[in-house]
């Protein structure tokens, strides 16, 4: 069994039903896994899916149905603003939502199910490719939503 925690990169992929949208399925579907999902990640999909005219209810009890929701607390809070101060001398467009993610999945002992570059070259991610950059390309008629 393993443990993973899930972005909003991903979750998105997911929804779309993009080809690495199908590695994340094969990831959240797997019912020896378990899947994470921080409390944040749901405020930037609920953000991303309002600025796409999308409804979000059909895809977040989707996503309440396969993670256990992060909740963020307090402990969390500093340790993920200290997290973020130390990866941004490095990452710069690593953002702090990005950083909750990370410091969910190590305080977990789990990885990050990721396309995001910001990411990359952390022990603790599975980068799952890139999304297209052409919304054109995506292959809508895949679309779980």
């Amino acid at each position: 069994m393993s443990t993973f925690v899930i972005d909003a990169y991903a979750w998105i992929e997911y929804f779309d039903g993009t080809e690495p949208g199908a590695i994340v399925c094969g990831i959240v579907e797997e019912e020896e896994n378990t899947i994470i999902t921080n409390a944040v990640t749901i405020a930037e999909l609920a953000g991303k899916f309002k600025r796409s005219q999308r409804d979000f209810s059909a895809p977040k009890k989707v996503l309440l149905a396969l993670s256990r929701i992060e909740d963020v607390t307090t402990s969390l809070a500093e340790e993920t603003g200290v997290l973020h101060a130390e990866l941004r001398k490095t990452r710069k467009h690593l953002g702090l939502a990005d950083a909750f993610v990370l410091q969910t999945a190590r305080k977990r002992g789990a990885k990050v199910v990721t396309g995001d570059q910001d990411f990359k070259g952390l022990k603790e991610v599975v980068l799952v490719g890139c999304r297209e950059q052409d919304s054109n390309l995506r292959r809508h008629e895949a679309n779980r939503f």
